[in-house]
């Protein structure tokens, strides 16, 4: 099940994104968070283009998250948005210490 997929990934000290590799806003969230050293397994790119569950989990976003676009990344446990979401964190200065918070940096 897509949703199980979903939840086995989120953990509250990890940051997951979900990505589609063409997605101009996926390649956008990957190179912020590229900025940052996290610990080995703190990190996880996770490509659902490929998947044969691929709309029943972009429907499980919009269940979970409230938009089924991609890219979602979760911050622990909570959905931070998309690209511009992640960009925005990051630009505020927020975002390291969200990353700091789950213990999920060097």
């Amino acid at each position: 099940m897509a949703q199980e997929f979903v939840q086995t990934k989120i953990k509250g000290d990890k940051v997951v994104l979900f990505m589609k590799p063409t997605c101009s806003y996926c390649i956008k969230a990957k190179d912020v968070l590229s900025k940052y050293k996290f610990k080995p397994g703190h990190l996880e790119y996770i490509d659902i283009s490929g998947r044969s569950d691929m709309d029943t989990m972009q429907d499980y976003f919009l269940e979970l998250t409230g938009a089924r676009t991609v890219p979602r990344v979760f911050i622990g446990e909570e959905c931070v948005g998309g690209g511009s979401d992640v960009a925005a964190l990051e630009e505020s200065g927020k975002l390291k210490g969200m990353l700091q918070s789950i213990g999920a940096l060097q």
